[in-house]
């Protein structure tokens, strides 16, 4: 009888940080939503909850998914090297003993948490350096200072746990996120219209967007703009207009790749839809520095979870069946967890901008972990197991 899990699973990157992330998100979403219900007290030390959950759904759920995504698409495009065998190995233990670490701080000694936590960062930075400095493509190396800012957030954020110094930690986690966001729109940004360009010219409805430079570097500026604005500590009207910024370029940029005459293609819409989010995040972002209207920290449901979790399960979906040798046909359980993660989306931000309460907050959770569960449930025999062979 042939190992259910075979050398398979440490063939792409994306198999086994899929697979882990995939069936970490429900884990950490119970963990924190019983927590935040009152129901048990987390081994959170002195920590403030919400900064332990912000912590553990970037550097450690998320971190998981975008290596994932990142380093299966940079042999393809960039005609890297697959990471795979023991380095791949390497790199998932160094995850794992992240959330290890990161779950027993408060029994370890003071710097261990803290050391383990950040090695991943810098251990794929390490690996892909060389690769990326003999691409053709110059632009992948912008991967590098990406990676170098999720390893100083990470840095940062401990070095606040310690010094007790809690703004520090926020600082930390903004620097994180916006860091993500920036990867989102270079990554998405260019596979979005390349993906659509495809399939409007497949089905006789036109051709892709043409690239224009000017609007990618406008786009990705604003957001770094608005990065730095809010770091810095700048007036609200300085923070509140780079957002508006944000939110007019890449309504534009979005608009320009002609996503609707694509809707009736599952792995598309959800991608279009999150730049939907994307463009929303920014808009409520503006309101809530130039209003104060609505509480700011909207715009980072609106993203956390509307655009981040879309774009994920799209190209998550993509991914699998494409890396595994399946056909492109989204299965039935995946729309249902693409439809999931945007009804999570609208209760999330109709809770915070609306002050639904902790009802509201606990079912949008829970969708939102339904729907990498129904991704897990899916994928996990096809993410261990051996491709399908492919039809002729």
């Amino acid at each position: 009888m042939k190992p259910l899990i075979s050398n398979s699973l440490w063939s792409s990157a994306f198999r086994p940080f899929y697979f882990l992330g995939a069936l970490y998100a429900p884990l950490l979403v119970a963990a924190w939503l019983g927590a935040f219900l009152g129901l048990w007290n987390l081994p959170s030390g002195d920590v403030p909850l919400q900064f332990r959950h912000g912590h553990e759904f970037i550097f450690g759920f998320s971190a998981a998914i975008i290596i994932g995504i990142v380093l299966t698409a940079l042999p393809s495009w960039a005609g890297t090297e697959e990471i795979r065998g023991s380095r791949l190995v390497l790199l998932v233990a160094l995850w794992l003993a992240g959330r290890m670490a990161f779950w027993a701080a408060p029994w370890l000694p003071p710097l261990v948490q803290p050391v383990v936590d950040c090695l991943l960062f810098p251990a794929v930075f390490v690996m892909v350096t060389p690769q990326l400095l003999r691409a053709r493509n110059r632009l992948y190396l912008l991967l590098l200072p990406i990676l170098l800012a999720l390893f100083a957030a990470n840095l940062i954020y401990h070095h606040g746990v310690v010094t007790e110094n809690y703004t520090e930690v926020w600082r930390a986690l903004r620097l994180a996120l916006y860091t993500v966001v920036v990867l989102y729109v270079l990554k998405g940004g260019v596979l979005a219209p390349i993906f659509t360009g495809n399939a409007l010219r497949e089905k006789g409805r036109g051709d892709q967007a043409p690239f224009n430079m000017k609007l990618e570097i406008a786009a990705v500026g604003a957001v770094l703009l608005l990065a730095v604005a809010e770091l810095a500590g700048a007036p609200a009207t300085w923070v509140g207009a780079s957002a508006l910024a944000c939110a007019v370029l890449h309504a534009w940029r979005t608009a320009r790749w002609k996503g609707w005459r694509v809707a009736d293609v599952p792995l598309l819409l959800v991608m279009h839809l999150g730049f939907g989010w994307l463009v929303l995040a920014f808009a409520l972002k503006a309101i809530a520095e130039l209003t104060g209207v609505i509480p700011e920290i909207a715009w980072v449901h609106a993203f956390t979870v509307g655009s981040l979790g879309l774009m994920m399960l799209g190209l998550m979906t993509r991914v699998s069946l494409r890396h595994t040798g399946r056909p492109l046909v989204v299965p039935l359980a995946m729309r249902s967890a693409y439809v999931l993660m945007f009804i999570a989306a609208l209760l999330r931000l109709a809770a915070t901008v609306l002050g639904l309460g902790s009802g509201v907050v606990a079912l949008a959770a829970g969708f939102w972990a339904a729907a990498f569960m129904l991704y897990f449930i899916v994928f996990w025999k096809a993410l261990v197991t051996p491709s399908a062979p492919r039809k002729a």
